[in-house]
């Protein structure tokens, strides 16, 4: 567990982390342009759902190499990644199954999104989140989840457009689910700070 600790307080890690999440992001925002561009400008936040979490992350590892904390970023980090990362793994797996073949983008797209959910948890012993930033965060995660499935704002996965409304249930137990995750990790009261 020391060595564990060792390594996400390791600048170097860190820095590599963040760059690789940067590209991520970018990468993120290009695959949903198309979207983008046909979507309403209030809109436009809540829906490149993975890269905006990638985002909050590079902001709130930046913040904690610069020995800061912005407990709002680093909820809503901990709570997206889990989040979307679980959500696109399963959504990709569906893709896998309703066409009955496993194509290398979808593959990219399982291991990139399984990458995020691992981030949550690998990260989460260095923030500091109270109840507060929970509140806002949920406030904003709900909020998106109506966005998405009420307005018809989601990831366009067109094989699967048939189950909209299943895959708009299974998100809001994924919400929830995500929610109680932090929960129980915040009651354990983990917290490290660089180079303490």
């Amino acid at each position: 567990m020391s060595q564990y600790y060792f390594l996400i307080q390791n600048k170097i890690f860190l820095t590599i982390i963040i760059a690789c999440n940067i590209l991520g992001t970018l990468y993120g925002y290009y695959w949903y342009a198309g979207q983008l561009q046909k979507a309403k400008w209030y809109f436009i936040p809540f829906i490149p759902d993975s890269p905006t979490a990638s985002l909050f992350l590079v902001i709130a590892l930046i913040a904690i190499l610069l020995k800061k904390h912005l407990s709002l970023f680093e909820t809503l980090a901990f709570i997206t990644l889990f989040k979307y990362g679980i959500w696109a793994v399963v959504m990709n797996i569906l893709v896998f199954i309703k066409l009955d073949t496993i194509t290398i983008i979808g593959m990219m797209l399982l291991i990139s999104h399984g990458i995020m959910a691992i981030q949550a948890i690998m990260f989460f012993p260095l923030f500091k989140i109270n109840v507060k930033v929970m509140t806002i965060s949920a406030v904003w995660v709900l909020h998106n989840d109506v966005i998405d499935y009420v307005y018809m704002q989601y990831p366009v996965y067109s094989m699967l457009s048939d189950y909209i409304h299943h895959i708009g249930y299974f998100s809001f137990w994924l919400t929830v689910s995500s929610f109680l995750l932090l929960f129980y990790f915040y009651k354990q009261n983990n917290l490290i700070k660089i180079d303490q």
